[in-house]
């Protein structure tokens, strides 16, 4: 297992060496105080936001906090559209508020979304936002435009970020980020020869691959064979530049569990690092229900198989001329949870395999379902519509060729077919938030999108161009910018409350918050809590555990501190601050971009 982390290792410092300064883009970050007090009087709150990198379009949101478990199995809304299973909600989105580089405000006034007013307690604030007006910026012209065949390598396996995120396709390519975009040699490939009797997917609407968590050479993807009409998972070591080897050892003669199956566009598989997930649908194959998820072991046997029908199969669809399964076709993970998807379908999903298998209830597989309803991709809910508010219908916009979420579970789809938009976006628990578009977009062709963010120097939005080579039946390939595209973005999270904030309160205890900003260049500002007067130390330690800075070390009295580091004189990369004080200690990760 060393020896492939050490050979990984050796790959991307080649990479990164050849040419990442090529593609460096300009990260965009947010700075709010991580506490704001608020007396929820009705009157209005002004938040000052810090913005860095780039200009941005920035929706502040309120949620409830702490109230999960309260929340029942329950949907609401118009056609009961919003499903929700404990889970905290949104009781407040803004519009999309214009944000210039500097210092900014955002202004609430204490009302929910109902305009009734919000009662005093403690709630969760986001703010959520991207570049909407700076241009694409290339990543890659060679790889893939659709989204939902890939897997981004983002944390490398002791859960640290990566200086260069890899990029893997279900065709064998992968590519380091940050080297030069219009160099193709950089494009490393591998030959996938899947085992007798199977064949290989599809990768035009699903079939991403999953890598394999401990061990980056391994990953795995779907296969299907046609003669016993069934699926399963196949597991390789990733060659460059020769054939891959396939693991015979995993499953069945090479193969792992078995389920039913379809030769077109089918989710592939993730892994959250404990399982593999990976799932059926029949939206073309059958007019019977048949969606299924399945969790298999790292040895390729069957741990659970879930029915999805209840869900993503409708009978009345089908009566009326939409079709009887929806999906899934897509399927994208963060943070352990599974996000489900059909481009055919406007049912967008998250559910938890964890919570699934602690308690072994069905009802808690799901934790959100966006549905038609609430007009954020939706299908035919047009007055002109044939089918009014049929969900499961392929012949209709918008087409969301994937899913995808950040690391506040924000989730965002491409969408085509709804006009000169990018991307729909939802909330942590599902709230349809609206179109969003990228600058100079316009109604042509949407095939993908993804995050990254994992406080890496490529942190942000990545997405397709193929807009410029028009629409999606008259799409032209020689028109159109190929590759895959970076725009900034960030989320970030607080907490608003009437409670005294620990500036106005006693000192109570030793507390040390996450440095702001993070990721930084070239100065970071790092906040702590002394509960009582003593002697403190501030000192800063690289990834290999070797100090390579003191900020601070002195007496200092009880109450709120902060410390600048001014890193202009060091390496990017990851680093990790400690404070200490008495008995006292702390210790928290930071990323220095240059």
């Amino acid at each position: 297992m060393k020896k492939y982390a050490i050979v990984m290792a050796l790959l991307m410092l080649v990479a990164s060496t050849a040419g990442a300064v090529d593609f460096k883009p300009t990260l965009l970050k947010l700075t709010v105080e991580p506490v704001i007090q608020y007396d929820f009087d009705g009157s209005n709150i002004s938040i000052p936001i810090q913005v860095s990198g780039s200009t941005a379009g920035a929706i502040f949101l309120v949620y409830t906090k702490g109230k999960a478990s309260e929340i029942p199995d329950m949907r609401n809304g118009f056609l009961g559209w919003h499903h929700v299973n404990k889970v905290d909600t949104c009781i407040y989105n803004s519009s999309l508020k214009s944000l210039n580089i500097g210092a900014n405000t955002i202004t609430w006034n204490g009302k929910d979304n109902d305009d009734s007013t919000v009662p005093a307690g403690e709630y969760t604030y986001y703010l959520w936002a991207f570049d909407d007006l700076g241009t694409k910026v290339k990543m890659s012209e060679y790889t893939l435009s659709r989204s939902c065949s890939i897997d981004v390598i983002e944390l490398d396996t002791a859960g640290l970020p990566m200086a260069n995120p890899i990029y893997y396709e279900a065709t064998g390519k992968r590519w380091v980020i940050g080297s030069d975009p219009d160099d193709e040699t950089n494009m490393q490939t591998t030959t996938i020869n899947v085992a007798e009797g199977w064949t290989k997917l599809s990768t035009n609407y699903g079939n991403c691959p999953a890598v394999h968590p401990d061990d980056y050479t391994m990953f795995y993807i779907q296969v299907y064979n046609g003669e016993s009409d069934v699926s399963a998972l196949h597991k390789f070591k990733y060659v460059p530049s020769g054939d891959a080897e396939l693991q015979t050892d995993f499953g069945e003669d090479g193969y792992g569990a078995q389920f039913s199956g379809s030769s077109s566009y089918q989710p592939g598989v993730v892994t959250d690092g404990e399982y593999l997930y990976t799932g059926d649908q029949h939206l073309v194959a059958k007019t019977d229900p048949d969606a299924d998820l399945y969790i298999v072991d790292f040895e390729g046997y069957m741990v659970d198989e879930i029915d999805l029908t209840p869900w993503w199969s409708n009978p009345d669809d089908l009566e009326v001329g939409g079709q009887m399964n929806g999906g899934p076709n897509g399927i994208a993970i963060r943070n352990g949870k599974c996000f489900l998807n059909c481009h055919c379908s406007c049912i967008k999903q998250m559910i938890d395999p964890q919570r699934y298998l602690e308690t072994d209830e069905f009802e808690d597989l799901f934790v959100w379902t966006n549905l038609n309803g609430d007009y954020v991709l939706d299908h035919n809910f047009e007055e002109t519509a044939n089918i009014k508010w049929i969900c499961n219908d392929y012949n209709v916009g918008p087409y969301t060729y994937n899913l995808d979420a950040d690391g506040k579970l924000f989730s965002a789809c491409p969408a085509y077919d709804v006009g000169a938009v990018s991307f729909g976006l939802m909330g942590p628990d599902g709230s349809g938030l609206g179109y969003f578009a990228f600058a100079g977009e316009t109604a042509g062709w949407k095939k993908g999108n993804f995050f990254i963010d994992s406080e890496t120097a490529f942190d942000g939005m990545y997405c397709d161009n193929d807009q410029t080579g028009g629409p999606h039946y008259e799409w032209t390939a020689d028109l159109r910018s190929p590759g895959t595209f970076f725009i900034g973005h960030d989320a970030i999270m607080g907490i608003i409350t009437n409670a005294v904030t620990v500036e106005d309160a006693a000192p109570g205890a030793f507390a040390v918050a996450q440095n702001a900003p993070n990721p930084f260049n070239p100065s970071t500002t790092i906040s702590f809590t002394l509960a009582e007067a003593g002697d403190v130390s501030v000192e800063v330690f690289n990834i290999a555990g070797q100090k390579v800075d003191t900020i601070s070390d002195g007496f200092m009295d009880a109450g709120s501190h902060s410390v600048v580091w001014s890193a202009s004189g060091m390496s990017a990369g990851v680093y990790f601050y400690t404070v200490k004080s008495g008995t006292h200690s702390k210790t928290m990760k930071m990323t220095l971009l240059k």
